[in-house]
């Protein structure tokens, strides 16, 4: 019998941190149900077993305790921390969550009206507007095509009882649970036992769609900047090239020392703020360069990130770059191990994509091995197929398509290489 329970050993202090991990993230919400699962999570808070939406939100204070539960594209997580303890009342408690959820109706469409809210906060904001149109180029119709939030349209179709209907799947065969806290058998076994007995099968998200040719889109909006795009389709969590690709990224865009930052803003002076992300996740994972810039810059912005894009591709890291990187991942590694919910959220990270509980160490031990040429090579085989979104003044959009246009003709072209 394979255990669903992770206990690890608490952080400083009397302190608990708890990840209950389901498999039930926003790429298995069904077609023009865009939002479900995220729904479905926030409902969780509002009321379980014999609580109501009230009393179970002032029995989470009167722990002192704090609850959050949200749905990302491949999972749905309950994220839970109190005082060390109250851990016999506070885990049982999150078990019951999703065996016994309660939320009413009027619970469930004020979860739904606050959802909306949100939406038409992120519709006002030009970053995101250019993030949800990379997601639609890079992954059309399918899994990660969509905001786990869902769209105004979804949302407003969706009903409390779709929310409802989906409550069974929740005592689900692969949810897991990680604990950050003082070990306790016997409540250990009562928490493995109830887990054992959760036997809903889970329905496979399906795989995103092929990748099409190169995109653009443009989204028209009467500001003063404008937000660019440059997205890439790349590789599964647990690819060999993970690694590498992370490396890029951290040289990329993390810090004040890496690349785009030092090229675009503090050299060229074209950017008010630039950066690069790499999500990892179960399929593709969005690899995403981003820039904020001036509309009358927004083509020489465009033109100085494409630039950096074909010189990743022509020319190796430079050691120092390597190096520097190399040195930003482990420091990552280090603070990112800190309290016992950094422990947790990382231990769920690697049960929840089938990888081995060191992962993160061997990964630091394969860092030294990694060459410049490798990383060269790496950039080769999955940044060649860019998609390019702005939001932004529809002039500045205009220029930046032309540029974007003519660059891309250029830089795939066989003379381009």
């Amino acid at each position: 019998m394979s255990t669903r329970l992770q206990w690890l050993e608490p952080g400083f202090g009397d302190v608990m941190a708890a990840r209950l991990v389901l498999p039930l993230g926003s790429a298995a919400d069904p077609p023009g149900q865009a939002g479900l699962h995220q729904l479905l999570a926030g409902s969780l808070t509002r009321g379980c077993g014999s609580h109501d939406a009230r009393s179970f939100a002032e029995w989470i204070e009167n722990q002192g305790a704090s609850l959050r539960c949200e749905a990302g594209d491949d999972h749905l997580q309950i994220m839970l921390k109190g005082v060390g303890s109250d851990r016999h009342v506070l885990l049982p408690q999150l078990l019951e969550m999703v065996e016994q959820p309660a939320a009413s109706d009027d619970q469930i469409e004020l979860e739904r009206d606050l959802n909306l809210q949100t939406l038409q906060r992120l519709e006002e904001d030009p970053f995101s507007r250019a993030q949800d149109r990379l997601r639609q180029l890079m992954f059309g119709d399918g899994p990660y095509g969509h905001d786990p939030l869902g769209t105004t349209a979804s949302l407003q179709r969706l009903s409390s009882q779709d929310v409802v209907n989906q409550r069974p799947r929740l005592a689900n065969r692969q949810a897991f649970l990680v604990v950050s806290a003082a070990h306790d058998q016997a409540l250990a076994d009562g928490l493995e036992r109830r887990l054992q007995r959760f036997a809903h099968d889970s329905v496979k998200a399906p795989q995103p769609l092929a990748q099409g040719d190169c995109g653009w889109s443009a989204d028209p909006l009467d500001t003063e900047q404008t937000v660019l795009m440059l997205g890439f389709r790349s590789l599964p969590v647990q690819h060999a090239d993970a690694l590498g690709l992370r490396l890029l990224q951290v040289h990329l865009g993390l810090g004040m020392s890496c690349r785009l930052f030092l090229r675009l803003r503090e050299e060229l002076g074209l950017v008010y703020d630039v950066g690069a992300e790499l999500a990892m996740r179960r399929f593709d994972s969005p690899f995403i360069w981003h820039l904020s810039t001036s509309a009358d810059q927004a083509s020489s912005a465009l033109e100085a990130l494409l630039d950096e894009w074909q010189r990743l591709l022509d020319e190796p890291l430079a050691t120092s770059q390597l190096e520097l990187s190399k040195a930003k991942l482990r420091g990552q590694e280090a603070m990112g191990r800190q309290t016992g919910a950094q422990r947790a959220e990382r231990q769920a990270f690697c049960q929840a994509y089938g990888l081995p509980s060191d992962f993160h160490a061997q990964a630091m031990k394969q860092l030294d091995s990694i060459s410049a040429m490798q990383l060269q090579q790496v950039a080769h085989r999955w940044l060649q197929q860019p998609c390019l979104s702005g939001s932004g003044p529809a002039a500045s959009l205009h220029r930046v398509e032309q540029r974007w246009q003519q660059r891309l003709s250029r830089c795939l072209s066989p003379a381009g290489h």
